[in-house]
């Protein structure tokens, strides 16, 4: 086993690892990460996030080649995860990126990470070196 120290904490293998919870684990959303990961949904992301304000599903799918109906069923999947939050005004929608919420889970996720480095991870360039 070997003896190197992560803020204090024995290293683990991977399968002691995968035996304990923990906040990283909480916050690892697999919904939030299947959203995202589709260039398409990314992009529809970015272009709202861009405005800096709510959109409507016709102005939304004016930033990419694709269908209105598909957008649209895309933009409900960037809902369900979090991501967006809707507003319906007669038979128009809005969609408006959930800011707080999505740089809170990403903030989190980082430094829950960080929270698992070794303690030498830092040097030579690793990502606890700030």
């Amino acid at each position: 086993m070997m003896t190197q120290v992560r803020k204090n904490k024995k290293v683990m293998t991977p399968k002691q690892a995968g035996a304990c919870g923990g906040r990283l684990d909480e916050l690892l959303d697999p919904e939030l990460f299947k959203a995202l990961c589709d260039p398409t949904r990314a992009r529809l992301v970015s272009c709202i996030a861009k405005c800096g304000r709510a959109c409507t599903v016709s102005e939304i799918a004016e930033c990419c080649a694709v269908d209105l109906s598909v957008v649209s069923r895309h933009l409900q999947m960037l809902e369900r995860a979090g991501v967006l939050a809707s507003t319906k005004q007669g038979r128009s929608v809005s969609y408006g990126v959930e800011y707080a919420k999505v740089c809170g889970a990403l903030r989190g996720l980082a430094d829950a990470i960080e929270g698992c480095c070794p303690g030498d991870a830092g040097k030579g360039g690793g990502c606890c070196g700030t």
